[in-house]
């Protein structure tokens, strides 16, 4: 847990101030200088480069989690396992352009009436999609490495930055809006180029395969994983992103721009996940190819009560503080009060399984894993077909709830039989009483006159009812273990 523990908490600092800059771009200047209709572009634009982006790797960062350990070895620069992902991906980009631009008719005909404005952007997803598909590689190549610490910087703090810097020229009128369509699109490419810089000066790559090492039976298996990490990444990607997609088809740009809006808030409920994820992975590989279990079931086991509980309290600060989140970003986006809700709510699922995913696919059911993730990605276009025609955007959250639920339900009991692996105890049953109650008591707190305050005063009374009732329970031994330690150091300091 060294690696994990030290990356996370580095990785959690980016994330952290990220979500911060997120905020102030998504939560603050969007709703104030974007019409609902050109934010729900924006949307779109980006939804479409990572699902192509996705495609484009051909399953190969699956491939770099589970194989790389095969690979390992600092003085043949693991056999150019690097120069070999390049390899992979520039061919998989030549492939999804081909057929993206291929199918333009299709792709805008039945959007162009409600989205309009797509259509004179359709050809700069290409380029896009070159980036994002650069940076996956690079990104993936990094956390094999154990420095997924250098990717979650550079998309979490520095490419927010530029967007930051972006919007803020627009709002002071520098900048007309196709130019800033294409400084945001930028934004999101030049993380990739940094990230290759950084690889270049570390020096820990080849890019040209080794070709002697690369034998029949492991080219095989190289193409056996990578077959299943394409249907398990397109689905995964495709259910981040579908719900846009399928708003932006069926309802329009308008109501895909409020759904982007308050989706955010929603989403940050996930935040904290992302860097244990990807730290992970590479860990929990390292210990199957060891048949270490134990090992695999203890960080599952912490993973899904410490995730649990920052998901918990972001979720019921978000519940808590609704009606201010309102204020902030203008009463037009009301139409998706609930999609906060929901969404958030769906995302909690997620943070109480922990890194069920990453156990699922880097052990021998990764096939497995594969199917379920199509299952699910298919379980979410049906909700969406049938939920969004009744309940427009709040119908999308409801179809991800819905869809998110059966998901995680579905690998707790996978791997509760197979591996014997149960997460939870009493205490996610504590967890779940204490943040429904401390919802409950925060609805007797008056609203204040200015909201700023009540904010403030919302979620530090929130903070302070939650933290105090986990730390009273002992809840999580590790966030327990880290509180009691500043506070050791604290005492220590005093005259």
């Amino acid at each position: 847990m060294g690696i994990i523990q030290r990356q996370s908490i580095a990785g959690f600092i980016y994330t952290i101030i990220g979500v911060v800059l997120g905020f102030l771009t998504t939560g603050l200047l969007m709703p104030r200088i974007f019409q609902p209709e050109e934010i729900g572009l924006l949307r779109v634009l980006i939804s479409y480069g990572s699902v192509l982006s996705t495609i484009a790797v051909l399953g190969f960062s699956f491939v770099s989690v589970k194989m790389f350990p095969v690979f390992r070895d600092e003085k043949t620069k693991h056999h150019g396992f690097f120069g070999l992902s390049l390899l992979v991906g520039f061919f998989g980009f030549l492939l999804v352009s081909f057929g993206y631009i291929l199918l333009q008719d299709i792709i805008l005909e039945k959007g162009v009436e409600k989205s309009s404005m797509f259509s004179q952007y359709f050809y700069s997803i290409v380029p896009l999609t070159f980036f994002l598909t650069l940076y996956t590689i690079v990104d993936t190549y990094f956390r094999a490495l154990y420095q997924a610490v250098i990717g979650i910087l550079y998309k979490e703090l520095i490419q927010r930055i530029l967007i930051l810097i972006v919007f803020i020229m627009y709002y002071l009128g520098w900048l007309r809006f196709s130019t800033n369509v294409y400084l945001y699109l930028i934004a999101f490419s030049l993380p990739a180029l940094f990230m290759l810089i950084a690889l270049f000066i570390k020096g820990d790559y080849r890019f040209i395969p080794d070709f002697k090492f690369l034998n029949k039976p492991l080219l095989k298996e190289i193409g056996h994983v990578g077959l299943y990490g394409i249907f398990s990444s397109f689905a995964a990607i495709l259910v981040l992103n579908v719900d846009i997609l399928m708003l932006n088809q069926m309802e329009g740009l308008g109501q895909t721009g409020i759904y982007t809006i308050t989706f955010f808030f929603g989403t940050l409920v996930l935040i904290p996940s992302r860097s244990m994820a990807k730290i992970s992975s590479i860990i929990i590989s390292d210990a199957f190819k060891r048949n270490d279990l134990a090992e695999v079931n203890t960080i599952y086991k912490k993973s899904s009560i410490n995730l649990g509980i920052v998901g918990m309290l972001i979720l019921i600060g978000l519940w808590g503080n609704i009606e201010n989140i309102f204020i902030l970003i203008g009463d037009e986006y009301r139409a998706g009060y609930w999609v906060v809700i929901l969404i958030g709510a769906a995302n909690l699922f997620d943070m109480l399984s922990g890194i069920s995913s990453q156990i699922f696919f880097n052990s021998k059911y990764y096939t497995t894993s594969a199917y379920l993730s199509f299952a699910f990605m298919l379980l979410l276009i049906v909700t969406n077909l049938i939920f969004i025609p009744l309940y427009g955007i709040m119908g999308a959250a409801l179809a991800s709830l819905i869809s998110k639920f059966a998901f995680n339900l579905f690998k707790y009991l996978f791997l509760w039989k197979n591996l014997n692996f149960q997460p939870f105890t009493w205490k996610t049953l504590m967890l779940m009483i204490i943040g429904l109650s401390t919802v409950f008591l925060i609805q007797f707190l008056p609203e204040l006159p200015n909201y700023l305050i009540d904010i403030m005063v919302r979620s530090s009374l929130i903070t302070l009812f939650f933290g105090m009732a986990v730390y009273f329970f002992r809840l999580s031994e590790d966030l327990n273990e880290w509180l009691e330690r500043v506070l050791g150091r604290i005492r220590t300091r005093k005259p």
